[in-house]
């Protein structure tokens, strides 16, 4: 059984730059992460604290990492859009 992409593969001059979004990316994700671990392993109480209409931090920064990694998705994808579009022009 042969394995190929289902569509051809071109030369991709964008690479570059969508690297290095992704990269920064995944460092400001991570960097924000870190914080809810590192108060989860040295303040345990402060994350049950009710921060905003009855709801713990934890949720609240849960949820806002959830949040943060669909927004940065999108943003992600808008702007490999646009450099694939600006730098692949043949």
């Amino acid at each position: 059984m042969i394995h190929e992409p289902a569509a051809p593969v071109e030369k991709d001059d964008a690479i570059q730059k969508k690297t290095r979004l992704g990269v920064i990316l995944f460092i400001i994700y991570t960097l924000i992460y870190s914080g809810f671990v590192v108060i989860g392993l040295t303040d345990p109480e402060m994350m049950g604290a009710e921060i905003i209409g009855g709801q713990n931090l934890a949720i609240i920064y849960g949820f806002g990492l959830i949040l943060l990694a669909i927004i940065m998705g999108f943003f992600y994808n808008y702007f490999c859009t646009k450099f694939e579009n600006e730098m692949n022009k043949n």
